[in-house]
């Protein structure tokens, strides 16, 4: 027995008695890859919803520029048309921003003269009657951003599914404010304690700015057509879709960094070594992202992608 169990030992080593093991690859050697390739892409996401009464939506900047007020504020009806309430102008030409038909103005959300960016909530509106309104996770809000292409409703236990009109934006405000009324104005000033008249107050135009809130919460607000029968409180379920795309080109997002305007993937050579690059992402359905520039379709690209690097503390903390 001694003697069988020496000749399986010696079996298991090499002339030189070091132990042969398997052969693996190079540490950092890429294992996994896939190519990109072309398909139909709709970016189209589920939310659950309710029926509510005066939902409240925001009406964003159309250009980046100097936001100026009207004096048409229409606060207390709803409004028969769309209603020019602000322009933003830049380079000297007025961009105007209504409030839609069938809403009032609900306040402010920037000081008059305000300087403010595209895309920047401006003014909040509320739309009077009925309304279908959706809490949006912050995973989802990069994903919902862009215009909303069309929104399907269906009533838990009711009509549906219906098309529903969106309104405003997705982002999160506060109710807004109203600047205060201005003093009326007299023939003569005011008199000091010399007799002389009383100085008059240069205003801070910083001072009527609303204030600053704590986000509200994201959500996304449609209107349902005027023959629906609603009930105030019903359970909705909301499929949105934010893009459609034919023929795009397109990675799993498992392959990608980023899944909004910019990314970077690992392309594999010969030598199964990464060389990480970056790409522009269009829409993306959960599953396969749109790849907008950056790519032919004939690279091998790694799976998972790069790892994107860790902020700096220095810049996080100042």
């Amino acid at each position: 027995m001694a003697s069988a169990v020496a000749v399986v030992l010696s079996g298991c080593t090499s002339d030189s008695g070091t132990v042969d093991t398997p052969e693996l690859e190079a540490r950092g050697t890429v294992l996994t890859t896939v190519q990109p390739t072309r398909q139909d892409l709709t970016n189209q996401i589920s939310l659950s919803g309710k029926v509510t009464i005066n939902p409240v939506f925001g009406i964003v900047a159309p250009v980046a520029g100097e936001l100026r007020f009207t004096t048409r504020q229409p606060t207390t009806v709803a409004v028969s048309r769309d209603t020019w309430v602000a322009s933003v102008w830049n380079d000297g030409a007025p961009r105007k921003v209504f409030v839609p038909e069938g809403a009032m103005m609900a306040g402010r959300l920037m000081a008059d003269r305000s300087e403010v960016s595209k895309g920047m909530p401006i003014v909040s509106a509320k739309h009077v009657g009925y309304g279908i309104t959706a809490e949006i996770d912050s995973a989802q809000a990069y994903r919902i951003s862009g215009a909303v292409k069309s929104i399907k409703a269906q009533i838990k236990n009711g009509p549906g599914p219906f098309e529903c009109e969106p309104v405003g934006t997705i982002a999160a405000l506060p109710a807004g404010t109203f600047p205060e009324p201005e003093p009326e104005k007299t023939t003569a000033p005011a008199a000091g304690p010399s007799g002389a008249p009383a100085p008059i107050e240069n205003k801070d135009p910083a001072a009527s700015a609303p204030e600053g809130s704590e986000p509200t919460g994201l959500r996304i607000v449609c209107v349902a057509p005027a023959k629906v029968r609603l009930i105030n409180g019903s359970d909705v379920t909301l499929d949105v879709i934010t893009g459609r795309v034919e023929d795009a080109l397109v990675l799993p997002v498992e392959a990608v960094a980023g899944l909004q305007g910019k990314g970077k993937v690992d392309l594999v050579d010969e030598n199964k070594q990464r060389t990480t690059i970056d790409v522009e992402l269009g829409i993306s359905d959960g599953k396969v992202v749109e790849i907008k520039k950056g790519l032919t379709g004939g690279e091998t690209v790694a799976v998972p992608g790069p790892n994107l690097p860790a902020p700096d503390p220095a810049e996080v903390t100042g």
